[in-house]
C-alpha cells in the first residue's frame, strides 16, 4: 500500500521561498506519476507540478502559475519528490497535496489515486 508523507510547508514573506517534500513508501513499480497539487479555500483543486519518477527521458509539468518560480526535483533518497517554492505570493496561499499515479502510467490530474494528507502554505 503506497502511502504519501509532506512536510515543510509553513508561512512565509511574499517574495519568499518554501521547500515542500514528499515521500513515498510501499511503492512497487518501476516508472509512475508523482505530483504537488494545491487547494485554496472556496477555488477547485490545481495540478501545481509533476514529475514521472523512472522515466530516463525525464518528465516534468507546471501549472503555468508557477511556472519560473516552482522547480519538482526527485530527491536522493529515490521515492522523494521536492518541491522548492520561491517568489511566493499571497495568490499561493493553499493546502498543498502530493499525491501519487500507480494505476495509469501518467500525469494527467485524473489518474491521481494516492493521497498524501497535505500541509499548509501560507504567503503572506
Amino acid at each position: 500500500q503506497v502511502q504519501l508523507v509532506e512536510s515543510g510547508g509553513g508561512s512565509v514573506q511574499p517574495g519568499g521561498s518554501l521547500r515542500l517534500s514528499c515521500a513515498a513508501s510501499g511503492v512497487t513499480l518501476s516508472r509512475y506519476c508523482m505530483g504537488w497539487f494545491r487547494q485554496a479555500p472556496g477555488k477547485p483543486r490545481e495540478r501545481v507540478a509533476a514529475m514521472m519518477i523512472g522515466y530516463r527521458f525525464g518528465y516534468t509539468a507546471y501549472a503555468d502559475s508557477v511556472k519560473g518560480r516552482f522547480t519538482v526535483t526527485q530527491g536522493n533518497a529515490g521515492n522523494t519528490l521536492d518541491l522548492q517554492m520561491n517568489s511566493l505570493n499571497p495568490a499561493d496561499s493553499a493546502m498543498y497535496y502530493c499525491a501519487a499515479a500507480t494505476q495509469v502510467i501518467a500525469c494527467n490530474s485524473q489518474f491521481f489515486n494516492v493521497w498524501g494528507q497535505g500541509t499548509q502554505v501560507t504567503g503572506s
